[in-house]
């Protein structure tokens, strides 16, 4: 089995959090979204997962390392391939062709999600979809009585179904739709101006290939940082019961912890109530402080200070007065 992860774009709407990490190694709950993503799908399979490619712009040696190394926690092979430019989905993909083949699993890497679903790899392909209210925004899938997709339509202006991919397949021939992506491309065949990954998965269908809908238990959407916190408040409490969250190298002084919580090694509180759902990165330090619903990244310094529902980059110094608060990395604030 092999995993194939586009992360290239470049997270505007996650600035100013995304001007010196990429959005995907912002973590939630102590680990980069890349990282939960790839071991929530590590779940849904009971296959050997060999190579895991990352579609990256280039985002230099530091980052890489990490994926590299979030594969080997999976006993896979990591591979960084390069995306010079957004042309889309299937662009995206085919910039890692060389893994795309066998069994494989593609996952944007701007989505979490729950699910006890098992891939069964013995049909064709699965398509991992949501209902959703707001049906306008996504891409949504029909199926027919028997539960097998028969149409993908982009964001459609009309209804025609509230079932949204969430941005997660499952392929048996990998080499299939390699083929497919790569006469998109050779043929320049686009879709508002890019390549996308569905016209390939449509012309698959058209060939016989059969796509069932993977249905999610939850699905948690990264794409801003409101979002990105309510993500962070979902799966602290999902991991609760499955993950040590709270680092045995932390110093709590005169300190109140309202799980669930994160807080990293190294980390300092002194004189804080902590919680509920914030997660306090590796080597921060948190004095006269209350944090509640934050992400709270490695080596900020808090002092004097309420905050709730914020994101706060790495480095960053801030004291003062209560704030819902969205600040960069190396930002001050006093």
């Amino acid at each position: 089995m092999n995993i194939i992860i586009p992360m290239a774009g470049m997270g505007k709407r996650m600035r100013p959090h995304t001007l010196t990490v990429p959005k995907p190694l912002i973590p939630v709950a102590g680990k980069p979204i890349v990282q939960r993503l790839v071991e929530d799908i590590a779940h849904t399979t009971d296959e050997k997962i060999d190579n895991i490619a990352f579609v990256v712009g280039r985002f230099g040696k530091e980052v890489e390392d990490m994926l590299v190394g979030i594969a080997a926690k999976l006993g896979a092979k990591g591979h960084i391939c390069y995306q010079d430019e957004p042309l889309g989905t299937a662009h995206a993909i085919m910039c890692a062709k060389d893994y795309v083949t066998g069994p494989t699993i593609i996952a944007f890497a701007d989505t979490l999600f729950k699910t006890n679903l098992k891939i069964d790899t013995t049909i064709d392909g699965i398509i991992w979809v949501n209902k959703v209210e707001n049906w306008k925004m996504f891409g949504v899938v029909e199926m027919n009585a028997d539960g097998y997709i028969t149409n993908f339509v982009e964001k459609p202006d009309h209804y025609v179904s509230d079932l949204a991919i969430i941005g997660v397949y499952y392929v048996k021939d990998g080499d299939l739709l390699r083929n497919e992506m790569q006469y998109l491309l050779d043929n320049n065949i686009r879709e508002k101006g890019e390549y996308q990954l569905t016209n390939a998965l449509e012309s698959m269908k058209q060939k016989g290939y059969r796509f069932s809908p993977g249905k999610v238990d939850e699905w948690l959407d990264c794409g801003n940082k409101d979002a990105t916190v309510y993500t962070n408040q979902r799966v602290l409490e999902l991991k609760k019961d499955t993950e040590t969250l709270i680092s045995p190298s932390a110093k709590l002084i005169n300190s109140v912890v309202i799980e669930p919580c994160y807080i990293g090694e190294g980390a300092v509180i002194e004189n804080a109530v902590i919680g509920p759902h914030a997660s306090i990165g590796k080597n921060a330090v948190v004095k006269n402080a209350l944090i509640r619903n934050s992400i709270v990244q490695q080596s900020v310094s808090i002092t004097d200070k309420c905050i709730a529902n914020s994101m706060v980059g790495s480095f960053a110094v801030i004291s003062g007065t209560p704030d819902d608060l969205s600040v960069s990395d190396y930002s001050t604030m006093a």
